[in-house]
């Protein structure tokens, strides 16, 4: 019965694994066609520059990005890992045919350049976060960046991704002839990072305050109190001193923090306040997440 669920359960992943996919890739084939390159906008990374060569050579823009991910799949099936790189193969080959021919028929934009960046942004982005969602990727920048993460550790990948972007910025610049393009392709790549954070991590971000305080009862029931948060008390120990010390935290939302921070320096004007950015809360008062299948 149990290899029987799991067999069930395993289908269910698959079935999803493709639906992701294929509204992913949709989406992503619907920023390219009708946006960003209509307009001469490169979206950074593998299709920012299969978009470019696309200008000069006239060829289509996604067997161009599917040719220029044929090598660097190759490299990460000998380095990075093969289920890895299958998934992804999927994934690139999907984007392939929809931005090549099944959205090949649809109208394009050719009106504001603003609204074109900030549309194409938004639409790739929640293309390319359904598509992460699934654990896939659409190959290209990842690729490179995990690759010159093993030659150089100490880089982040997303400072590795953000310099290649720029990389394929200026030779959009360098081949539109125009500065201008490239300042789009940045609009369209920051508002695609903004939404690929939305759909991942969804819009209920928050604040982690942590309190060091002398006084940490008199602080603790003035925020329960005035601001009907829980908290929780975490035991520590002063570095210096070696006193036994009361640590306060508690979530809020970005809208509330504000008024913790008030409450807690009007009950003790010396305690010691960290704040930390978190870009999910689960529980109650914010999100209760639900059984994923």
């Amino acid at each position: 019965m149990h290899a029987i669920l799991n067999s069930g359960n395993k289908k269910i992943h698959l079935l999803l694994d493709v639906c992701s996919d294929i509204i992913g890739t949709f989406l992503y084939a619907i920023a390219v066609h009708i946006f960003t390159a209509p307009n001469e906008i490169a979206p950074g990374g593998v299709t920012g520059l299969a978009t470019v060569i696309s200008y000069l050579t006239g060829l289509p823009i996604g067997a161009l990005s599917f040719l220029i991910n044929v090598p660097l799949l190759l490299l990460g099936f000998r380095f990075i890992g093969r289920r890895f790189t299958l998934r992804t193969l999927i994934t690139v080959g999907l984007s392939t045919l929809m931005i090549d021919v099944v959205t090949r028929g649809m109208p394009v934009f050719t009106g504001d350049m603003v609204m074109a960046s900030l549309a194409g942004g938004v639409i790739l982005g929640i293309g390319l976060g359904i598509i992460f969602m699934r654990g896939s990727t659409t190959g290209g920048t990842d690729i490179v960046a995990r690759l010159l993460q093993r030659r150089w550790p100490h880089m982040q990948m997303g400072r590795l991704m953000l310099l290649i972007d720029c990389v394929v910025l200026l030779i959009a610049a360098a081949v539109y002839g125009s500065m201008e393009s490239a300042l789009y392709g940045a609009v369209c790549i920051f508002s695609s990072s903004v939404m690929i954070d939305v759909v991942l991590y969804g819009m209920d971000r928050g604040k982690m305050v942590m309190v060091v305080s002398d006084i940490p009862a008199q602080v603790t029931q003035a925020i329960l109190a005035g601001l009907d948060r829980g908290v929780t008390l975490l035991e520590g120990e002063g570095a210096y001193t070696g006193d036994p010390k009361k640590i306060i935290m508690c979530a809020v939302r970005p809208n509330q923090f504000y008024r913790l921070k008030q409450i807690t320096l009007e009950s003790d004007p010396n305690a010691f306040i960290i704040v930390l950015d978190t870009s999910e809360v689960f529980g109650e008062g914010f999100k209760v997440e639900k059984k994923r299948l």
